[in-house]
């Protein structure tokens, strides 16, 4: 059995990864999650731990750790920013064969706000990785998978064409947050060259550029569960189905596609999660092994926010009241990946469908009006 440590497991993207990986068939896997619960809440880990059946997920009084029966999935409330903190996990599981491989997506993710506060977002998610960077090869683990973005690529000069990842990246990015995904890209590049110079033992590390994460898992016990105001499309669609918001706004209608509205890549979070294990497959002994690689995780294909509102509509059964408003500074017309590495190399493509998005999306909706929150 594999152990591997997810770092920000809790928040969206990271629970549902969770899902993939302790319901993997080909290599079981444990894992052990590390979240400071700023954004996110344990009480996803409960629901992952009903999904894969996992008996008896408790945690302890102050809510600072957890576990199931078989030791399958274990929570740690912990800051990456935190070396001794972080550390003790590392020794904590030095004694029973520490970690085969590390997700990270600790961090903050928040477009606009890291315009508001660019020093934290410098502090938080590039402090995270080198903390984490630096324990991992102190404690002999050399493999991860980074969480990265497709804002790296920044406004691309065709924006019509799909984005590959020999594209240029880092001059044209809009804001804070891009910027720190593209720095630690930057990081983790120089120290995999570092330790071929060097002779030491080499790192095999996946950089994941994702595009747009929608849906939720399709049992509806899991899904987005953004703090306030969401920042992203279709969870905050979701809750004007569901009556939290009066309707959409539509920031311009005047762009050069075929409804006038912004066209985007939209792929589902379970596509999302299983593209993190086929990483994990590449780098354990497959061609990515010792190698740093990247790779688009999308489906190469464009959805239109009309399409994704009249979409969602149809798996609510009503229209989404909306409203057209003034365009957004930064806004590009059309962002699409080519994903094409990702399944000639490491095996990966999306399966799902954008009806597949909506509809698991509304199920997590309906069944979940306030999120996670226990009322």
């Amino acid at each position: 059995m594999q152990r591997i440590l997810v770092t920000g497991g809790c928040g969206y993207i990271g629970s549902h990864t969770l899902v993939s990986l302790l319901s993997s068939t080909s290599t079981t896997y444990s894992v052990v999650v590390i979240d400071n619960l700023a954004n996110s809440s344990c009480e996803s880990l409960h629901r992952v731990a009903d999904i894969c059946s996992l008996s008896n997920f408790t945690l302890n009084a102050n809510g600072t750790s957890g576990q199931d029966s078989n030791g399958r999935l274990s929570f740690r409330k912990v800051d990456c920013c935190n070396e001794p903190a972080l550390r003790a996990v590392f020794d904590e599981f030095k004694s029973q064969g520490g970690f085969s491989a590390a997700i990270h997506f600790a961090g903050l993710k928040a477009v606009g706000e890291s315009k508001l506060i660019p020093l934290k977002y410098y502090e938080v998610n590039i402090g995270a990785t080198w903390t984490l960077l630096n324990l991992m090869e102190e404690y002999d683990c050399r493999h991860i998978v980074f969480s990265s973005s497709a804002t790296v690529y920044g406004v691309a000069k065709d924006e019509k064409a799909k984005l590959k990842e020999s594209d240029e990246v880092g001059v044209t990015i809009t804001n804070c947050y891009g910027r720190t995904k593209y720095m630690i890209e930057q990081i983790l590049t120089d120290f995999h060259v570092s330790q071929s110079l060097e002779n030491k033992k080499e790192w095999s590390i996946a950089i994941l550029r994702y595009f747009n994460p929608a849906g939720a898992h399709p049992s509806g016990k899991m899904g987005e569960d953004p703090d306030g105001v969401p920042n992203n499309l279709m969870p905050f669609v979701a809750q004007v189905a569901v009556g939290r918001r009066p309707h959409v706004t539509i920031f311009g209608n005047d762009y050069d596609t075929p409804d006038g509205t912004g066209i985007r890549d939209y792929l589902h979070v379970m596509d999302l999660a299983d593209g993190h294990v086929a990483a994990l497959r590449h780098l354990d002994g497959g061609k990515g092994n010792t190698k740093l690689n990247v790779f688009n995780l999308g489906t190469g294909t464009g959805y239109s926010v009309i399409d994704m509102i009249e979409a969602m509509g149809k798996a609510v059964g009503k229209p989404i009241p909306n409203v057209i408003g003034p365009r957004r500074p930064g806004d590009v017309t059309i962002y699409m990946a080519d994903p094409t590495r990702a399944k000639e190399e490491m095996g990966w493509e999306a399966t799902r469908n954008l009806d597949d998005m909506c509809n698991d999306l509304w199920r997590w909706q309906t069944l979940n009006p306030n999120g996670y929150l226990k009322e």
